[in-house]
């Protein structure tokens, strides 16, 4: 299987699904305790090249997250010689901000950054929204300074988008004419992290002016994957594109199985989860 479907983002064709990495490096958004267990079971270089091969030999080739943290970086590498396939990297790296950043800008620390990025191959460059979402003002209705952002980026042969939680940020981006290719916004069926309600981002999203790459479909494992692929699959547009993120090659081929099924209008044939209290729904022949 090598057909996930694909998009079109800056002039790079990409898998319509991304490879999320938040449960690779031990952001769970649960506890600290769940922290503590992606960090010591999972956040390896060899389990994490398990889980993204599963992807890559199903054609979703694009992956979202801070390729500077070593263990992702190396688990990238090796699954890429495992497969013999190339991932698409879409890096989120954190340029820090102060209370001179409104009015100054950025400077060597922001380009050394860039620098970075580009050496360990990044195809795309979104600062994190903790960067410019620091940056947005309302009153003038702009991200100041993005257009710094993007001209660093694009000189060291990057693509630039924008990384936010705040869905004014798509709106102000589309209409400063910002040079961005792509946006990263939140999107799930329950609200998590999002600003406003549910139907207000999908109208944020259906009426952006560049593909939008969504995420936390699933809400950090608070919703599960039937209802949450369900619902963002068959509410965003043909250009959009959503990031998963799993802890096993299990986890990732069942994402995959349920998404090919709601993009082609089938049901996908996903084993259930059992509990004994199933066993009288149960028909005779399973």
């Amino acid at each position: 299987m090598d057909s996930f479907p694909r998009t079109m983002v800056g002039g790079v064709s990409v898998s319509r699904m991304i490879i999320g990495t938040n449960w690779f490096l031990g952001y769970s958004h649960t506890s600290a305790a769940k922290d503590d267990y992606i960090k010591t079971h999972i956040a390896k270089r060899d389990m994490i090249a398990d889980i993204i091969q599963v992807f890559l030999e199903a054609g979703v080739d694009t992956i979202m997250g801070l390729i500077q943290r070593k263990e992702l970086w190396e688990g990238i590498q090796e699954a890429q010689q495992r497969t013999g396939k190339k991932l698409i990297v879409v890096s989120t790296p954190g340029i820090p901000v102060n209370a001179n950043t409104p009015a100054n800008g950025f400077g060597p620390e922001a380009e050394a950054i860039f620098d970075e990025e580009a050496r360990l191959g990044a195809t795309f460059c979104f600062p994190h929204q903790g960067t410019t979402d620091a940056l947005v003002d309302r009153c003038a209705r702009k991200i100041r300074h993005l257009d710094q952002i993007s001209r660093m980026i694009r000189e060291r042969g990057m693509i630039p988008g924008l990384s936010t939680h705040m869905p004014e940020s798509i709106i102000y981006a589309d209409e400063s004419g910002a040079d961005v290719e792509t946006y990263i916004s939140m999107y799930n069926s329950m609200g998590f992290l999002m600003q406003v309600e549910v139907d207000w981002i999908n109208r944020v999203i259906r009426n952006a002016k560049k593909p939008v790459m969504t995420i936390k479909p699933m809400a950090a494992g608070q919703l599960r994957p039937f209802q949450a692929l369900n619902f963002v699959w068959n509410t965003i547009r043909p250009q959009d594109m959503v990031t998963v993120g799993t802890m096993t090659p299990r986890e990732a081929k069942e994402c995959i199985d349920l998404s090919l099924g709601i993009l082609a209008g089938t049901q996908a044939n996903i084993q259930l989860q059992e509990t004994r209290s199933k066993a009288s729904i149960k028909s005779k022949a399973e």
